[in-house]
């Protein structure tokens, strides 16, 4: 870390989603300290000439997974042999330009620590540790034909807990080795074998004692649900964020609106994943599945805006290639414009995770969480895709992920 003076750019203000000219950025260690319009004094701080270039937040993924076995592996990759795969996945994410995500199952304290203390190189953490299912959720993999009694047989992200004492336990679990939000299977999903995405998971005095044991740890809890009712009847129990929630309609979306539930949509997964799932080894259940999910999802969120609901933005790149995580960002553009686009990615993504004006803008007091930009994406977010192609310079909380102008 050091201390930096960055001029002549284009300032993207993620809240207004315009660029501004003439102002200086002061960064000192990991923290913004000076935003100021003309020159900055310090005499001990390098400056650095952006070239014009645009200046903007570090991008955040509110649902992305960093620790998952192959879809092939049937529990046959050891912990050991995830976790350095996931050194790989995030060393590569904030090379595209995420400097937070949140980890939506699998990834724990460890992997959180691991970033922190500077043995993985990658964007800050938030972790889920396992997600909670009911048995036969969509957390539990186990084959029809599977009588294995093993209550963990769920690819190693997710832990199996049926009644109110067992989610209660599994909860003080999770959140005993660290975990910063508690996630919980509300309904049917389309890579798991014994449901159907309309199907309805854990029993409402489930949900409210998963919500009640977060709540009273200063926790919260995501909820992946697809279906209407069940992302409803989620919100009511007092679930904060909805993951997918493809088939929300105008009734759900104004309960939600309601509630100030937040969605995160996981576009980009489907698209990917109709492309790839065949390779990976998807059941045809699956593939029709993953299609109906496809053909609903961009009109959610047109029914959450209209609702007044905060969209934010989540990619779920389980087995497809993570390479896809910045283009779901041009699947928000096809129904909104490329500001509110990033808007979803930085502000309404720190408010989710419970780090507003520290995360997602560039304003004294934030992060220093930055990147540099060849082109102006508040009118082509093409410049926000291709691995980082177009960012010279990459700031992850303090410290050069990528420097390639000084």
């Amino acid at each position: 870390m050091g201390k930096y003076i960055f001029n002549n750019h284009a300032l993207l203000d993620t809240k207004e989603g315009v660029l501004k000219s003439g102002f200086q950025v002061l960064v000192e260690d990991n923290r913004i300290l000076e935003v100021k319009k003309g020159q900055i004094n310090s005499a001990d701080a390098e400056t650095i000439d952006l070239g014009g270039r645009t200046l903007m937040p570090g991008l955040i993924d509110c649902h992305a997974h960093v620790f998952i076995s192959g879809f092939k592996d049937n529990q046959s990759v050891l912990p050991s042999e995830m976790t350095a795969r996931s050194s790989n996945y995030l060393r590569d994410m904030v090379q595209r330009g995420f400097t937070t995500i949140r980890d939506a199952g699998g990834a724990d304290y460890g992997h959180k620590m691991s970033v922190e203390n500077g043995y993985f190189k990658g964007p800050r953490m938030f972790v889920s540790g396992r997600i909670l299912s009911q048995t036969g959720g969509h957390g539990d993999h186990r084959g029809k034909a599977d009588f294995c009694s093993c209550m963990n047989a769920s690819m190693g992200v997710a832990r199996i807990a049926d009644g109110v004492d067992a989610v209660r336990h599994a909860v003080r679990e999770e959140i005993r080795h660290g975990a910063d939000q508690i996630k919980i299977m509300a309904g049917g999903g389309v890579s798991s074998p014994a449901d159907e995405l309309h199907h309805l998971q854990y029993s409402t005095d489930e949900i409210i004692a998963i919500v009640d044991e977060a709540r009273r740890a200063g926790r919260y809890v995501m909820s992946h649900v697809y279906n209407t009712d069940g992302i409803r009847r989620a919100v009511e129990c007092g679930v904060r964020t909805i993951e997918h929630g493809n088939f929300l309609d105008d009734k759900t979306a104004e309960v939600m609106a309601k509630h100030s539930a937040f969605l995160v949509p996981t576009l980009v997964t489907y698209r990917a994943d109709a492309k790839y799932g065949p390779s990976f080894g998807w059941s045809k259940d699956s593939e029709r599945k993953n299609q109906e999910v496809l053909e609903a999802g961009v009109q959610s969120l047109e029914i959450a805006m209209r609702a007044g609901v905060k969209v934010g933005y989540g990619t779920d790149l389980c087995w497809s290639p993570k390479t896809y995580q910045p283009e779901g960002l041009l699947v928000h553009n096809e129904v909104m414009s490329p500001a509110e686009a990033i808007k979803n990615a930085t502000i309404i993504n720190a408010e989710i995770v419970r780090m507003e004006n520290q995360l997602g803008v560039i304003t004294p007091g934030a992060l220093a969480d930055l990147l540099v930009i060849d082109g102006d994406p508040t009118q082509d977010l093409g410049v926000l895709q291709n691995e980082g192609e177009h960012m010279p310079m990459i700031m992850a909380n303090g410290n050069f992920a990528k420097n390639e102008l000084s």
